[in-house]
């Protein structure tokens, strides 16, 4: 015990009906809540629907916490269009015919065909003139014209960029895909974080995203636990580029169009168990591009339509080394329970049950 420092209550602003500190159900009143805190702090939000139009950023030691799946951020219906004119890297403009659709506020994301993965731009529109669609973000590359560029509004429901010691609790996340176009993972998701640290999501359900349900990506130390992602369109959980030390456990992971965990670039030393991955599209859990040194313990892969796990091809420098399985149950899945496609070297399959 301390008696340097005097042990402080973390502030708490509640969010929600008439009883609430902020009222409203939206993503603005959310917002305002976590700005109100001015640091470290717990944003608490009263069961209801909540319309979300632009993500709700939150920022170091902010607790968003809501009241289980009565309390639910629901992704507004979308808009998108396809610019007269290409849209630049540097700019924060966007021409289109009817820019009327869109409005200030609006989360948003720029694309072409030849754009994938961290080529996409997001942003927030800042505002709307009489052609023209305003960013408070540079375009990260060139979209042409030619290639089919657009911009529409999808965009992470909660986000957490730059920032340490967040933790998301006990919500649910509609992601309203039948209503909104897809968002690229490594951009977005229906949780996101990025360059983020020591965070936790725990009890959060995250349903119908037409993108990933959640993806952290440049982060050390993210815990994702008892989470349920179910019927996203693309990877359940996508632990991505450079994310070290990550730890699953206790999630759910059914129903979502590709892999239920997509293990993307550089993921080391993390720690997936006691999962139950069942009925996605593709793989139950992918691996490749130097992901090394994870645990893989206790987990249920089954009823997916591809391999159980599936070893992505990759050079011998760069391949999926030294990952672990233990007391895994790999059963029923469409391909075989465990395809190795690249090198593997120091591969440990002990103890799992294999069907």
């Amino acid at each position: 015990m301390s008696f340097l420092s005097p042990r402080v209550r973390p502030p708490v602003i509640t969010v929600g009906g008439p009883e609430s500190d902020i009222t409203g159900h939206d993503g603005r009143a959310i917002q305002l809540a976590v700005d109100a805190l001015g640091g470290p702090g717990v944003v608490r939000l009263a069961a209801g629907v909540f319309d979300i139009l632009a993500p709700v950023r939150l920022r170091d030691g902010v607790t968003l916490t809501g009241a289980g799946p009565r309390t639910c951020l629901r992704k507004a219906d979308g808009v998108l269009a396809h610019p007269l004119v290409d849209a630049d890297y540097g700019e924060r403009v966007v021409t289109v015919a009817d820019p009327g659709q869109f409005r200030a506020g609006l989360g948003v994301q720029v694309g072409d065909a030849a754009s994938a993965n961290w080529e996409c731009s997001t942003s927030v529109v800042t505002d709307v003139t009489a052609d023209q669609v305003w960013l408070r973000d540079r375009l990260v590359k060139d979209y042409r014209v030619e290639a089919g560029c657009w911009i529409s509004s999808a965009c992470s429901v909660v986000e957490v960029v730059a920032a340490h010691g967040v933790r998301v609790e006990n919500l649910r996340i509609d992601g309203n895909k039948a209503r909104n176009a897809f968002l690229n993972g490594c951009r977005g998701g229906g949780v996101y974080l990025f360059e983020a640290g020591q965070c936790v999501i725990e009890g959060v359900e995250v349903v119908d995203f037409n993108g990933d349900g959640i993806s952290w990506q440049i982060t050390e130390d993210i815990e994702v636990r008892g989470c349920v992602v179910a019927g996203c369109t693309n990877y359940g959980l996508h632990p991505g580029t450079g994310a070290l030390r990550s730890r699953v456990a206790g999630c759910e992971v059914r129903g979502n169009g590709t892999d239920g965990i997509y293990v993307c670039w550089r993921v080391q030393a993390g720690v997936f168990s006691g999962n139950v991955i069942r009925d996605n599209g593709r793989h139950g859990i992918s691996l490749g591009h130097k992901d090394t040194d994870n645990d893989f313990e206790d987990n249920l892969v089954t009823g997916n339509a591809g391999h159980g796990v599936y070893i992505r091809p990759e050079t011998p420098a760069n391949g999926a080394h030294r990952n672990r399985f233990r007391n895994n149950r790999l059963e029923n899945n469409g391909g075989q329970a465990v395809m190795v496609d690249g090198p593997a070297d120091g591969l440990v399959l002990d103890n799992n049950r294999l069907g």
